[in-house]
């Protein structure tokens, strides 16, 4: 590849150490893919012929009095920092409009910054200044609202197709995600792929939203279903917890185009929870075990 491409990595590995001194404890820093750093070294140290992955990280950033801990999602191109980073942040202690003005602001914030120059670092500083005054917004607003109407929750549940579900870091990525935003439903891993996530809206599509970010080609939500409650959202489930589905598989495993998950069985399984209609949204064709 060009030399620009080259210098770029050069560029985010030697951000990425001085993040790690930084962040010196692992619960700080998370990096998405456990292989991708390794295989960048490899990469620049010319043992490994192919692009590496694009680096993609969280880090958990706390205010200077400590009050306050927001979780910023970063995704470097392989072409950073001539090309702008992705950023994303959330936190427990913002509402939905103070997580949208934050993040606008953060991404006009990095926008102002000359290409070329490493942002990471800078983008911590500003968000562990000024998040204060997005949560002092957040609380006004949220105190507003209760004293106006009782919040209704919607219940969301989402089924979402894609080609195929192979790779170890994507599996555990679904899994930690759906765990972490209290989501119940499934993944059938193999040819083709399926996902089925239920529970509060806003949790499914920030889930949407994540196990796509930056770029997962082949995969679409296929169908929603959407009602709205004042109360607990559980008696609505149709999963109890969220679960990794492996069934029989025919073909060979070496010719991908020719192995497939065995559909009788993920029918029978969608019979279980009621929802064997799904299976004709999913694949065009009326399911049978």
């Amino acid at each position: 590849m060009s030399t620009s491409v080259r210098e770029c990595l050069e560029l985010q590995l030697l951000e990425m150490e001085m993040l790690f001194s930084m962040f010196p404890s692992k619960e700080d820093i998370v990096i998405n893919g456990v292989n991708s750093l390794a295989i960048l070294r490899r990469y620049l140290e010319g043992t490994y012929d192919s692009l590496p992955p694009s680096i993609e990280f969280s880090i958990f950033v706390k205010t200077q009095d400590l009050k306050v801990k927001a979780e910023l999602h970063v995704y470097l191109p392989l072409n950073y920092p001539t090309k702008e980073p992705q950023l994303f942040v959330r936190s427990s202690a913002l509402d939905k409009l103070q997580h949208h003005d934050l993040n606008k602001c953060l991404a006009t914030f990095i926008s102002s910054m000359d290409r070329g120059d490493l942002c990471i670092t800078n983008a911590i500083q500003w968000l562990s200044e000024n998040i204060p005054s997005y949560v002092e917004k957040s609380k006004h607003t949220s105190g507003n609202e209760k004293d106006m109407k009782k919040v209704s929750i919607t219940f969301h549940r989402m089924w979402i197709y894609s080609h195929h579900i192979y790779r170890q870091e994507l599996r555990k990525k679904i899994l930690d995600c759906a765990k972490r935003l209290h989501l119940t439903g499934f993944c059938l891993t193999g040819k083709p792929g399926v996902i089925c996530i239920e529970g509060d809206k806003e949790q499914c599509e920030e889930f949407w939203r994540d196990i796509r970010y930056p770029n997962w080609k082949h995969i679409s939500c296929k169908h929603t279903e959407s009602k709205n409650v004042t109360d607990s959202l559980d008696h609505l489930r149709l999963f109890q917890c969220f679960e990794e589905l492996i069934f029989e598989a025919h073909g060979d495993y070496g010719l991908r185009k020719d192995y497939h998950m065995a559909l009788g069985q993920f029918f029978e399984y969608l019979q279980k929870h009621q929802s064997d209609h799904i299976f004709k949204i999913l694949f065009g064709i009326e399911g049978k075990c």
